[in-house]
């Protein structure tokens, strides 16, 4: 801890220095931030990361295309599903790999479910980076569990899952599968979700905390780059699922949730009408694979060596925490040339000094909760 003197110590008092992290539990993995203090009220920000670099894309283009997939797991490995899937449209989107109807619905259920399990865990550790109790996180992370339970037997791991492959999946789903997952979420998770959204959307101690605190203007949204539930509690419409039109996701109906004021509360928000509007999109998916055509992969796409022409690709996908994307370069080898990601994580990251700037530290906490952050995925 350090104080500062500077000329404008009469009018201000003594600032203050303070270092939060790299292994402060509320940094969400070895993060850091450097923040002067006016007393208890935030004049300067700075994040530092980099405690985590693994050097993953160096790496991938080191290897071929395919073992790749498993490094992809290890980026927001609280959603390893979704990694594997936008890695995968990407190679798919270089090679021109075609993937059957019946692979796309299984993908689309896959990935909602993972922005379940996703959401879920974000609600309970916000509630828990304020203070409240450990309650919530503990009932959040019991249907996680539940849902890990649902995701092993189908791929075999809890969260390295390295399930998808080019033209579609490593293996099909258990006949009764689809029925256990379609009671689990009509069931008890329905209820789960009804009892969190009863007991902690309208409590006094949320509302106070999280109301009017770190607000992101949408304006200063769209110029960082912010996207996914961040961008959209900012009142902006975005939704690459809904832009981009990837997969089946065209076929489907459901609502993208947009907030009004760009707070912590509509960040909140935003994550509990997600899970809800995933649970839909799961619904019609599970009723469109009872007709969808072709395999769970295409057998061309397993049973082929994979050397894309030369050229590049940008492909990118709705990620629970944003946009997700991939850049190829292929040479015509076997390996990519050039391996490059845009992660979510570190995008939505650039905006926070704007958001606490103003906020007591107690809230600096709180907003950094709200962000949602996976180290994996900042550091690579």
């Amino acid at each position: 801890m350090n104080t500062l003197s500077t000329e404008q110590d009469d009018v201000h008092g003594e600032l203050m220095e303070i270092s939060l992290g790299p292994h402060h539990p509320s940094t969400h993995g070895v993060f850091r931030m450097n923040i002067t203090l006016d007393g208890e009220i935030v004049v300067k920000l700075k994040p530092v990361f980099g405690y985590l670099h693994r050097n993953h894309e160096k790496i991938a283009e080191g290897n071929t295309y395919l073992a790749a997939i498993p490094y992809t797991d290890r980026l927001d490995y609280l959603c390893s599903l979704t990694n594997n899937w936008a890695y995968v449209h990407a190679v798919e989107t270089l090679a021109a790999i075609a993937v059957p109807e019946r692979a796309e619905c299984l993908r689309i259920i896959l990935g909602e479910l993972a922005r379940i399990a996703n959401h879920a865990c974000l609600v309970g550790f916000l509630l828990n980076d304020l203070g409240t109790s450990f309650t919530p996180l503990l009932y959040s992370l019991r249907e996680r569990e539940r849902m890990l339970d649902l995701i092993e037997e189908l791929t075999g791991s809890r969260m390295m899952c390295n399930f998808f492959r080019f033209g579609g999946l490593r293996s099909d789903i258990p006949e009764d599968w689809l029925q256990r997952l379609r009671t689990y979420l009509e069931g008890p998770f329905a209820r789960f979700l009804d009892e969190q959204d009863a007991l902690l959307s309208g409590n006094e101690i949320l509302l106070a905390r999280t109301q009017g605190v770190g607000i992101l203007p949408p304006a200063l949204a769209v110029q960082a780059g912010i996207t996914g539930p961040m961008l959209r509690a900012s009142g902006v419409p975005y939704d690459i699922r809904k832009v981009d039109q990837y997969s089946l996701y065209k076929r489907f109906e459901y609502k993208v949730p947009i907030g009004a004021h760009g707070d912590t509360y509509d960040r909140y928000m935003m994550r509990m009408l997600e899970m809800r509007e995933s649970v839909k999109i799961i619904q019609q998916a599970m009723d469109a694979l009872k007709n969808a055509q072709g395999s769970h992969i295409d057998p061309k796409a397993r049973n082929q060596g994979l050397r894309p022409k030369a050229g590049e690709a940008y492909a990118r996908m709705e990620s629970p925490k944003g946009e997700l994307g991939f850049h190829l370069v292929s040479d015509g080898s076997a390996k990519p040339y050039r391996f490059r990601i845009r992660p979510p994580s570190l995008i939505n990251l650039t905006a926070l000094e704007d958001i606490c700037l103003g906020q007591t530290l107690a809230d600096t906490v709180v907003i950094l909760g709200s962000v949602d952050i996976v180290l994996g995925e900042v550091d690579r």
